[in-house]
């Protein structure tokens, strides 16, 4: 059972060389125009993907495409976006007063070929006339586009707005002041770092469930995740203030490597060893919380480097920062609830509640709707789940089918740890080393 979680999981791997990063614009009034300068991905546009569906581009179907136009030469990609613009415009919402703008495409600044492996910086700028008088402007674009940054340039407190996929702005006033408050900062970046936990971070999510398998109970569970939790946020905030840049400096001139590219290996080993230390304890070793703290170290710069791609209100910086932090607190404690759940009646008659017959009907009904969520597949969850529904629901109800045959041998000894907790370890630990070798060689 535990093969079936690896298929499904290993062919979701975030793979930092294709993974899908937001765009960011510069909004500036200039001369009765409204000016957009943009940072984006030109390629994955250009080949059609919709970056909502996938978290890699590699598992688009236009991921043959998408690889070719990697290594055209800046002339030739300049001209087939030139081409592709008129579609893009078409796609974009562009108001003024509730005034329909058209946008008008100004320059396209691509970047030389360089490692096609990895992401290609390109920038592109629009713009459009303002009608007489203009107060205030919205903007968004297709959710195909996926997720934009918006910032407002060249007046007092600006706009800074995070769009999720196919958003629209609220009326941003084209003479300044809707800057957001420390207090809306907060709020707005909560579900931000909810969203890099659930559904977008799935190597954080294993490497959680690690820490869930070893023991699913309460004393432990609290200490893992305590620890986890203080150090990668010590990280966070090192690394968002700037603080670890020296590193960066010293990987890059001293190594030639990118620090990122050596942080997302090593969160991945992270999660073959929690995994695999769960297959060989039953409880916690003396060294596991010093690991883990150093773990959460390294996770806490795999954050830092999400929040670089599109950066952080410098007037609300800190409660912004707060809000993120928060948001993927939520979202790990979102990811054990969860678990919990699906292994709760398990656990119990592990524990000596006699009850096996409820808790068969219970995870026969739950496998049943779990099969029918893969069948159906509806579209509003997988518009939520960013991904087909199979990706999460097949490994949950693999995990109901692992309760029920714990249940069903509840005479043998540690029958939940060894018919659950030790083949999905099993699993995450095969996992996580896919992602060590792809994040390494491939």
């Amino acid at each position: 059972m535990s093969s079936v979680v690896l298929i499904w999981l290993a062919g979701l791997s975030p793979a930092g060389a294709h993974e899908v990063l937001p765009s960011i614009t510069d909004m500036t009034q200039v001369d009765g125009r409204i000016v957009f300068e943009m940072r984006a991905n030109l390629e994955s546009f250009v080949a059609g993907i919709d970056l909502t569906a996938v978290d890699d581009t590699n598992a688009a179907p236009q991921a043959e495409t998408y690889d070719s136009l990697r290594v055209l030469e800046p002339a030739q990609l300049e001209q087939r976006f030139r081409a592709f613009w008129p579609e893009m415009a078409a796609r974009l919402t562009l108001t003024a007063d509730a005034i329909t703008l058209t946008p008008e495409l100004d320059r396209v600044a691509v970047a030389p070929v360089g490692n096609p492996a990895l992401v290609r910086p390109s920038e592109f700028t629009f713009s459009a006339a303002l009608p007489d008088g203009a107060q205030t402007l919205t903007f968004g674009w297709d959710r195909a586009f996926g997720t934009l940054v918006v910032r407002q340039m060249g007046v007092d407190a600006p706009y800074d707005g995070y769009l999720e996929a196919g958003a629209v702005s609220p009326p941003i006033r084209l003479a300044g002041g809707d800057q957001a408050t420390a207090w809306q900062s907060f709020f707005n970046y909560i579900p931000i770092g909810f969203d890099h936990i659930v559904p977008k971070g799935l190597d954080h999510i294993l490497f959680v469930l690690g820490l869930f398998f070893l023991a699913a109970r309460l004393r432990p569970l609290i200490l893992q995740v305590s620890l986890f939790t203080v150090a990668h946020t010590i990280t966070l905030a090192l690394a968002a203030l700037g603080h670890t840049s020296f590193l960066e400096d010293f990987f890059e001139e001293n190594l030639g490597v990118a620090f990122i590219d050596v942080v997302e290996p090593l969160i991945a080993l992270s999660i073959v060893y929690v995994a695999v230390e769960n297959i060989f304890m039953k409880g916690i070793s003396p060294w596991r919380p010093f690991v883990i703290f150093f773990f959460g170290l390294l996770h806490g710069l795999g954050f830092a480097s999400v929040l670089a791609e599109f950066g952080l209100p410098e007037t609300t910086f800190v409660p912004a920062l707060i809000g993120f932090n928060v948001g993927v607190e939520v979202g790990q404690l979102f990811v054990i609830a969860t678990m919990l759940l699906c292994v709760w009646q398990a656990l119990r008659i592990d524990r000596g509640r006699n009850e096996a017959t409820q808790g068969l009907v219970i995870y026969a009904v739950l496998l049943v709707a779990a099969l029918a969520l893969i069948t159906v597949n509806p579209p509003a969850l997988e518009t939520a789940f960013e991904a087909p529904v199979w990706v999460f629901a097949g490994p949950i109800a693999a995990i109901f089918v692992l309760s029920a045959v714990s249940i069903q041998m509840r005479d043998q000894i540690d029958a939940y740890r060894r018919l659950v907790a030790v083949p999905a370890s099993v699993a995450i630990a095969a996992v996580g080393a896919y992602w060590v070798i792809e994040r390494v060689i491939l």
